[in-house]
């Protein structure tokens, strides 16, 4: 290409690897001792020129803090350097396959292998900290398998930069899916925020989703106010030891999640042999899993139950006040209205080879009950009698930003969209149990216009 420049200090450039919020990364060749280098660029005119020397001095201290960190889980930082107005650093060039690339093709790996990897992940992050450095920006894009086994970190030193003002628009506060609650809310960060994505990042690998999804107001509000739904609730093969695991992982506050890499590894590696389980507000008692047992939703004998019969149809009583405790009393109630879906459940079976979807019981009316504005509106599915053994029961929230415009003069649009997100979730996790995400997203439209309606 003609914008690649033929040399960047030392080093000789070969080519492109990729681009990203800062600048462009580069395969590069440091001919002094002929080994291949991944030159990532920092550009001056990309950062806001009042702080560009600020951010750039301390890019540069935490590059040369990382490079002080010697660890075989972490891509060594060999240094940083400056060329015609373009800052870089040199790092160990890794040949391997993202994590990300793991989740984007929805593969399931045994439970002993989720381990392993969240192990050494863990090791890594660990050592981090240890040494004075957070990384601030874990996620699977920088979580390299490389061949041999090995799991690597990328971007250490790095992060804090990328998450600094940019002048491109629409950049964004590191990766909102994976960032810790005291990320959205600007407060000091230490390695327990590490922790959490780390913690983001196992459920995914569990669940097959992320745990905060949605556009950025959405995951902002779900991260800080909503406890996502149990692992086991998902994907049936998950034991239940690893519904604790995961509440203590990501609890909000950080002096409630595991305090140190360590800790966070031992525990996992307790509830996956079978060991005592996590110490939690809801510690569940559940049988350990085979380490080589492999998490796929959907396996026929995990998941193999019986409709409702016809004559009684799974539906959710709303009288009662143990299934939707009635809300707090208002002072005045905003168009912004939050609904509890009666029977916004989903029973699935597969008795003889067909699966149902039961909406509503009845014409039962939905129950109102009041959030405040500044909150994202949700509709939440109530709550059930437990399941029994041939019963699977899955939950929805709808989400909607009661801020929105559109709905300050029709709060039946609100109310409309609220229901309709959570039918569409509804359907998914229901569909995601039994086929593959790819078929699904290429026959959505179908599920849409002939599915959706089903639950009304």
């Amino acid at each position: 290409m003609a914008d690649v420049p033929d040399h960047l200090g030392k080093y000789e450039i070969r080519g492109e690897l990729g681009r990203g919020a800062m600048g462009v990364v580069y395969d590069g060749w440091d001919p002094a001792i002929g080994r291949r280098v991944a030159l990532k660029t920092v550009r001056r005119d990309q950062l806001e020129g009042g702080e560009a020397e600020e951010l750039l001095s301390r890019f540069k201290r935490e590059a040369q803090a990382a490079g002080r960190v010697n660890h075989p889980g972490i891509v060594a930082v060999y240094e940083y350097g400056e060329d015609a107005g373009t800052a870089f650093i040199a790092m160990e060039f890794v040949e391997g396959r993202e994590l990300k690339d793991v989740f984007d093709k929805d593969e399931r790996l045994p439970i002993g292998e989720i381990v392993r990897i969240m192990t050494q992940l863990l090791e890594a992050i660990g050592h981090a900290h240890a040494n004075g450095i957070v990384h601030r920006d874990i996620k699977p894009a920088n979580v390299f398998l490389l061949k041999d086994g090995r799991v690597k970190v990328g971007d250490f030193g790095i992060a804090r930069l990328e998450s600094s003002n940019l002048t491109q628009a629409g950049s964004v506060l590191g990766t909102p899916a994976y960032m810790s609650p005291e990320q959205f809310m600007g407060q000091t960060i230490d390695g327990r925020s590490d922790l959490f994505s780390a913690g983001v990042i196992l459920y995914q690998f569990l669940t097959g989703e992320k745990p905060f999804t949605g556009q950025l107001t959405t995951i902002m509000h779900k991260v800080l106010k909503e406890e996502p739904i149990a692992p086991s609730e998902l994907n049936v093969q998950v034991p239940p030891g690893f519904d604790s695991l995961m509440k203590k992982a990501l609890a909000k506050r950080p002096d409630e999640r595991f305090q140190t890499a360590q800790a966070f590894i031992s525990a996992l590696q307790a509830t996956a042999t079978g060991g005592a389980q996590v110490d939690s507000d809801a510690t569940l008692i559940g049988a350990g899993s085979d380490p080589e047992a492999t998490l796929m939703p959907g396996s026929a004998e995990a998941t193999r139950v019986k409709p409702a019969p016809a004559a009684k149809p799974v539906a959710v009583d709303s009288a009662p006040a143990a299934s939707v405790p009635p809300p707090a009393p208002a002072a005045k109630k905003s168009p912004a209205l939050a609904l509890a879906i009666v029977g916004g459940i989903a029973a699935i079976g597969l008795g003889a080879g067909a699966w149902m979807l039961l909406g509503k019981g009845g014409n039962s009316a939905p129950a109102e009950v009041a959030t405040t504005p500044a909150a994202a509106s949700t509709t939440t599915a109530a709550k059930s009698a437990p399941a029994n053994d041939k019963e699977m029961v899955i939950t929805a929230v709808g989400y909607a930003d009661p801020s929105d415009p559109r709905y300050a003069s029709d709060p039946g649009l609100l109310k409309a969209e609220l229901r309709e997100d959570a039918k569409r979730q509804l359907v998914e996790k229901a569909l995601s149990l039994y086929v593959q995400k790819q078929s699904l997203s290429d026959n959505y439209e179908l599920v849409r216009t002939r599915l959706l309606p089903l639950i009304n």
